[in-house]
């Protein structure tokens, strides 16, 4: 179906343009302050809901007061009627002494070496007996061999070297590099495929640095003048001739609704009254007797027998066959 336009009417204000002007837009009712009022709380509404939430993890971990870290304030106040510290506690709580300052500045490395909360003392004579034979014997270092000769520097082989380090004489270094040691100083070569890193960043030439922008492209880089307000108002003017045109039999066609297939039959959605004779109706012996729900016992019940493992008189009362009895002993091999 196609709707008329018989009931819209246009709406002016001040600041519209004149009607003979074709298509205009106004503000209604509406003066310019009270636009640009309404403007700016949009813009406002916008922003506080912009605004990201706030973090609510402070509320499940934080359970004393706001202390900052690193500092020597107390979490809570101390209670000024606690009873001053013994002179034990004063005595336990006493750091202990700094001696690599003051006094003790300056003393061997050695003295409160390896963490020792003690200083190495130096045992008296008496306290030094002489070492036996066999304890002097265990303590000799191993002596080399009697036909051993040193022969080399103790730098030959320093530092993990497996080779000496052998004095370059001066033709060496002034010798002339040959063609085959060329050869093999050349590194290899990549194939022909490789292609190098590319550079990050671009390098723009000089003249491009130095060149002035066209007026084409000073004009398609100049921004879009967009108007402020609104753009089109609800209620806009329907020229009469709108009004009074008639649709086309092809439009008429489209408009028509789908409809349903021969045979459809529409639902009832009305409601049947309840007689009063059924609302007083007593249900029957057999009626009542079916609508019982079936109660039927558990798995543990039905499975359950007491006398499972008894034996019955007469199995204790019986006597075992002989082939039984020939079967039932072990085979002696």
């Amino acid at each position: 179906m196609l709707t008329q336009w018989n009931n819209v009417f246009p709406v002016r204000s001040g600041l519209d343009p004149p009607m003979n002007s074709g298509f205009y837009i106004g503000f209604g009712d509406l003066d310019r302050g009270e636009y640009e009022r309404i403007r700016q709380s949009g813009r406002e509404r916008l922003l506080e809901l912009s605004r990201p939430k706030d973090i609510k993890v402070g509320y499940f971990t934080n359970v004393g007061p706001n202390v900052m870290w690193g500092t020597q304030e107390m979490l809570w106040p101390i209670n000024p009627n606690i009873q001053k510290a013994s002179d034990r506690v004063e005595q336990l709580a006493t750091p202990k002494k700094d001696f690599s300052t003051g006094d003790s500045k300056g003393r061997p490395l050695f003295y409160y070496s390896c963490g020792r909360p003690s200083q190495i003392w130096e045992a008296p004579p008496k306290n030094m007996p002489d070492a036996s034979g066999r304890v002097q014997q265990l303590a000799s270092f191993k002596a080399a061999h009697p036909d051993y000769k040193e022969d080399r520097s103790q730098f030959f082989y320093s530092c993990g070297r497996n080779s000496p380090i052998w004095c370059v004489t001066k033709g060496a270094k002034s010798a002339e590099d040959r063609p085959r040691t060329n050869q093999l100083a050349a590194h290899k070569n990549p194939v022909r495929e490789f292609q190098p890193a590319r550079q990050i960043e671009t390098i723009i030439p000089g003249p491009a640095l130095s060149a002035s922008a066209s007026e084409r492209l000073q004009s398609l880089a100049a921004p879009k003048n967009r108007p402020e307000g609104p753009f089109r108002h609800p209620q806009w003017p329907v020229t009469p001739a709108a009004k009074n045109a008639s649709a086309k039999a092809r439009s008429v066609e489209l408009a028509r609704p789908k409809g349903t297939t021969d045979g459809y039959i529409l639902p009832k959605d009305e409601v049947w009254p309840i007689s009063r004779a059924a609302k007083r109706a007593s249900a029957t012996g057999r009626v009542s007797e079916l609508a019982k729900p079936l109660v039927r016992a558990s798995m543990d019940h039905v499975q359950f027998n007491p006398d499972a493992f008894l034996v019955k008189e007469t199995a204790l009362k019986g006597v075992i066959p002989k082939r039984v009895f020939d079967l039932a002993n072990p085979l002696s091999r």
